[in-house]
């Protein structure tokens, strides 16, 4: 046996008896053979090398010792060779099947498959030149004017990584991270591989590639090199890594680096393919940063001002911080492509409606009828009716990759954003800013609920409309009143709504009248009012009208002291309707002492309201006559009552024929008139006639119809015709349909 293929055996038979353990009997016997007086050291790499040297030195003292050792390995001997044949190869090193014979038959070879070849060392990356993402590490969030990955902060079991790392860098083996999905293994591995010698290749085959050719690939290299086997249980089983691969490689004094889940390895362990985990020097990674992992996070954070780093040292829980590293980036992208009308829209606008709510302070839970009420005002979100509530919670409460969900249920029926959502939602320009009537429910929610801080809410709000007021915005200008007259900031409110209502936002405009019209300005407040109430405020129309009414009974006041009969009748039915029945007879009785006739039918209802019968009739006969359809059904229907007794009848027309002589004798010609009707209805025309002559003396056109009335009872056409025409000629609407009529 060539020194070559000694070394080589020697290195297999250290690696096996280092794996095998004491118990077996094989062991027992090797060891007597070759080291009956000596122990080995307890720590598996110092073993492997006292092996290695022990029985380096024994197959060059006894060549006959590699017969036990292959059979100790279970490596059937060389077959013998007829002939005296010596091969060798030159000028390269062989990549497939060497065939070394005397004599040859029929021979015929297969080409090893293509993905058996291995690349050529020579082209490895160094340590140096590792990009980490490209070797197997989950990119965070991308932030301007910062690298793809944050800068790595040292986690507790670094320096043990980086003593087995010196260890197999010295001579050769496997040092295995172990921990659980997203605990930040590989970051760590490649982390601690750059803080060593740079110049090292590095090797990272995909899963599956048959790693048994790398021996012979890297023999009489002067270059140390890497092998990186993340995820290693795709690298384990036939053509990957097996122990005595594992033994070549490290005779080789090749760092064989790897990862793995928890699962895998407990999986694996319990499969023959797992034997070369028995070799590892391993390393445990917690998924849970300790409190001085958090710590340094903490300082680094504050250091470098990267805001993933802030954001993780701020957000992140029990998943762990590497976790919230490399989640975020997932957990945002299925979110956000959860909008499309095919996805899940409603489950993507309620995990948005608790984003928002969360962005304007409201950080506790969120009881689902708020969410439910604010995902609904997403204009641009489609197709929600495709996907009943039910559902869509649950797919945002599912948690992803085994640990975080989009939305997190509280106690009751409440439910909060991820942390890592609402952290990293500051750094997405894509997401559109909190809708202004998102901030109008925070905001309420937040002054109803002492559970959430409404100072803060609000100093969140005013910073949101104030920047979008900046850009033009009147429905932020209008908030931004709305929010100063919640914190009793009257003056302040008033500038915005000022501002919003200049600016034609009528919502502003209404305010702003309230406002005026409490403090007494009730003329300035009249057209921002008028705005509002032309936009459909029904409260600001109805402000503007007592506004109004007000001047206009102050007016008209003014005008009926000079004597004008229309304000005084329009004064008194503002009254009326007010109530104030006395006030509005009085104003009534005015527009009668200035010959006002139209305050017919006006009369007639107080004295309806008072009960005062044929006063009423009286009126109301002299408002139908003028063609009022009111008046005229009126009067018809007392024609049609039962009369009263003969007792209040009698009473009630010397009241009225009191009241009306009382007018009449001192010169109001409506009351001439009226005396002149009343004594008609008593069959007493004789009589009335010079008080309706009377009353058309004075300027009362009616006293003028009521004689032409008489003479067409009287069968005087003629006469009645020309009553009739001077009736007329004073603008008695009823003597022109007479009139009309006669003519025709």
């Amino acid at each position: 046996m060539d020194e070559e293929s000694a070394d080589a055996l020697a290195v297999l038979a250290a690696t096996s008896m280092v794996s095998v353990g004491v118990d077996t009997a094989d062991y027992r016997e090797l060891r007597l053979l070759v080291a009956p007086d000596a122990s080995p050291p307890e720590d598996p790499a110092q073993a492997e090398r006292w092996w290695l040297e022990v029985l380096r030195g024994e197959l060059k003292r006894d060549p006959g010792l590699a017969a036990h050792l292959r059979s100790f390995l279970g490596v059937a001997p060389a077959p013998p060779v007829a002939g005296a044949v010596r091969n060798s190869l030159a000028g390269g090193t062989a990549h497939g099947p060497v065939v070394q014979a005397g004599t040859i038959g029929t021979l015929t070879l297969h080409a090893p498959s293509p993905s058996a070849a291995l690349p050529d060392p020579g082209g490895w990356p160094t340590v140096g030149q590792l990009e980490p993402v490209a070797f197997g590490v989950r990119p965070a969030h991308r932030v301007r004017k910062h690298p793809l990955l944050p800068r790595y902060v040292l986690r507790d079991r670094d320096g043990d990584l980086g003593l087995a790392l010196a260890q197999a860098r010295s001579s050769g083996g496997l040092v295995l991270v172990l921990g659980e999905p997203f605990a930040g293994k590989s970051r760590a591995a490649l982390a601690a591989l750059g803080r060593g010698p740079a110049g090292l290749r590095v090797f990272a085959p995909a899963g599956g590639t048959d790693l048994r050719g790398l021996p012979a690939l890297l023999q009489g290299r002067p270059e140390r090199h890497v092998l990186w086997l993340d995820d290693l249980d795709e690298h384990l089983g036939e053509g990957g890594l097996e122990p005595r691969l594992l033994a070549q490689l490290t005779a080789l004094r090749v760092v064989v680096l790897a990862t793995m889940r928890e699962d895998a390895y407990d999986a694996c362990r319990a499969e023959p393919r797992g034997r070369a985990l028995d070799l590892a020097h391993v390393i445990e990674l917690a998924r849970q940063w300790s409190p001085a992992e958090r710590e340094r996070l903490a300082r680094e954070a504050g250091r470098k001002a990267d805001p993933r780093l802030v954001g993780a040292a701020s957000a992140s829980g029990p998943e762990g911080v590497a976790a919230y590293l490399a989640l975020s980036p997932l957990l945002w992208d299925e979110w956000w492509r959860a909008r499309r009308a095919d996805r899940h829209p409603r489950g993507h606008a309620l995990v948005r409606a608790a984003l928002d709510l969360a962005r304007c302070g409201l950080t506790g839970p969120l009881p689902t009828d708020l969410l439910l009420k604010v995902h609904e005002g997403y204009a641009d979100v489609t197709g929600r009716e495709r996907e009943p509530a039910e559902d869509a919670l649950a797919w945002a409460a599912r948690p992803r990759h085994g640990l975080l969900p989009l939305l997190t249920r509280g106690t009751g029926d409440t439910w909060r954003a991820a942390p890592l959502l609402v952290e990293a939602a500051a750094r997405h320009e894509e997401l559109p800013d909190v809708p202004g009537p998102v901030w109008g429910c925070a905001l309420e929610t937040a002054r109803t609920d002492t559970t959430h801080d409404y100072a803060e809410v609000a100093a969140r709000a005013r910073t949101a409309f104030q920047r979008a007021a900046d850009t033009g915005d009147t429905a932020a200008l209008h908030n931004l009143g709305v929010l100063a007259e919640s914190l009793d900031e009257g003056e302040e409110a008033e500038r915005w709504f000022r501002r919003a209502a200049e600016a034609g936002e009528p919502r502003s405009a209404g305010r702003l009248g309230r406002m005026l019209a409490e403090r007494g300005a009730g003329k300035e407040a009249e057209p921002f009012l008028e705005a509002a109430a032309e936009a459909g405020d029904t409260g600001a129309a109805t402000l503007l009208g007592k506004l109004l009414r007000e001047r206009a009974e102050r007016w008209l006041s003014s005008a009926t002291n000079g004597g004008s009969g229309e304000a005084a009748h329009l004064l008194g039915d503002l009254q009326l309707g007010s109530g104030a029945l006395d006030d509005a007879f009085d104003s009534y009785l005015q527009a009668v002492d200035a010959g006002y006739a139209p305050v017919a039918a006006s009369m007639a209802r107080v004295n309806q309201l008072w009960n005062d019968n044929e006063s009423a009739v009286v009126w109301l006969r002299r408002a139908a006559d003028t063609g009022d359809v009111w008046a005229a059904s009126e009067l018809a229907g007392y024609e049609h009552k039962e009369d009263h007794t003969e007792r209040n009848r009698v009473e009630s027309v010397h009241m009225a024929l009191d009241d009306v002589l009382y007018g009449a004798e001192r010169g109001r010609a409506l009351d001439a008139t009226n005396l002149g009707v009343l004594l008609e209805r008593r069959a007493r025309p004789d009589e009335a006639r010079p008080w309706y002559l009377k009353g058309y003396e004075q300027g009362d056109a009616y006293g003028a119809f009521r004689l032409a009335e008489l003479h067409k009872k009287d069968g005087d056409e003629a006469e009645a015709r020309s009553w009739y025409r001077k009736a007329a000629a004073m603008g008695h609407p009823g003597a022109r349909r007479a009139l009309g009529e006669s003519d025709a």
